[in-house]
């Protein structure tokens, strides 16, 4: 038998490209932490927005660039938007702007969502002095930057209590916060839909929680409602800020609950992050657990009774929810679940950027 041999810098320069293939191979870029991934998802996405873009007519403005400040400007209340809204669409141009709503919500959360746009047509018929922007055809659509399927860009559907802000960074992490649900009326009084509820496990898991403190637990447990004029906007005391700051958690952490408490807390937490696709919120769940379920804190202010104006806040290390009921009697819900690092998208945005630069720069 022979042997060749071989130059030993001809075997340093092989093991040298080997590597680099296979250093080529792999993504530079790796998830920041607690990132919420889906190659997938951003793909479909991706799609039915450009199929959206495509079927709109001359003249509608729906894009606009990712840098544009407005993709961080997020509203509940009925008023004038940019976008291109429902009322200007036609059958098959609505289909398509459905089609990229539902893309990002649950089967339940596209449920609340339509159920909450359809009360438009209620508020129409029923208000005293109709407002045009609380009506079922007011909610807008708006893409940020070029929707493609290894890209970085964001969109938004928004109109009078709702507000859903998606943002995917580099084809494949994915944000759905700030995520604003509200109701008026929380309860229909009357007509052909009386007793409709449309967030009704959000009110009446918190009100359970609250009515099953002992004693000493509703002496952090409870607090005050919020002055909805000087403290609030739209009574939630984190209002529509483009950003917000973690603060000391306030009332009972589930590490000091019982655990059928502690259950009813994280069927609460369910309830607002399952209103998001289901693979998009296991992982947002699966960070909860990550960050310690004994760290979140519930508290309650108002009564304890339907009917009656109440407000709570649950806080954990990466999330906080915020609900108020104390508008109309207490028949007028505001709800929105906020991520303190990566509301639209803005740690994912951070990592990236900072990785992305620093492999250009490196070649």
């Amino acid at each position: 038998m022979k042997f060749i041999r071989c130059c030993p810098h001809l075997l340093t320069l092989t093991a040298v490209v080997v590597l680099l293939s296979i250093a080529g191979a792999e993504d530079p870029v790796k998830p920041p932490a607690n990132a919420i991934e889906s190659p997938e998802i951003a793909q479909e996405l991706a799609t039915s927005a450009q199929r959206f873009i495509d079927a709109l007519d001359p003249g509608m403005q729906a894009k606009f660039l990712f840098q544009d400040a407005e993709r961080g400007n997020f509203h509940f209340f009925p008023i004038a938007r940019r976008g291109v809204p429902l009322k200007d669409l036609k059958d098959g141009q609505r289909q398509l702007g459905y089609a990229l709503l539902t893309g990002a919500l649950s089967h339940v959360g596209n449920q609340k969502a339509f159920s909450i746009m359809s009360l438009g047509d209620y508020l129409r018929e029923t208000d005293e002095m109709p407002n045009k922007y609380r009506d079922s055809d007011q909610y807008y659509f708006a893409i940020f930057g070029t929707p493609s399927p290894d890209g970085t860009w964001g969109y938004r559907v928004e109109g009078f209590h709702l507000s859903v802000n998606v943002t995917i960074v580099d084809g494949r992490w994915i944000s759905v916060t700030p995520s604003f649900f509200g109701v008026i009326p929380a309860t229909v009084p009357d007509g052909p839909r009386k007793g409709l509820q449309v967030l009704k496990n959000e009110t009446e898991l918190a009100r359970a929680l609250a009515k099953s403190f002992d004693a000493e637990q509703r002496k952090v447990g409870f607090g005050e409602i919020p002055d909805f004029l000087t403290e609030t906007v739209g009574g939630l005391t984190t209002g529509n800020q483009r950003r917000i700051e973690r603060h000391q958690p306030r009332g009972v952490p589930a590490g000091k609950m019982t655990h059928a408490q502690r259950e009813t807390l994280m069927k609460l937490v369910r309830e607002h992050i399952g209103r998001v696709r289901k693979e998009l919120a296991d992982q947002d769940l699966a960070r909860i657990d990550r960050g310690g379920v004994e760290n979140i804190h519930f508290i309650w202010a108002g009564g304890l009774e339907p009917g009656q104006p109440h407000h709570y806040m649950i806080q954990g290390p990466t999330f906080l929810i915020e609900y108020d009921n104390t508008q109309d009697d207490a028949n007028h819900v505001h709800c929105v679940y906020r991520d303190f690092d990566n509301d639209f998208g803005d740690a994912m945005l951070r990592h990236y950027h900072k990785h992305h630069h620093r492999k250009q720069s490196s070649r």
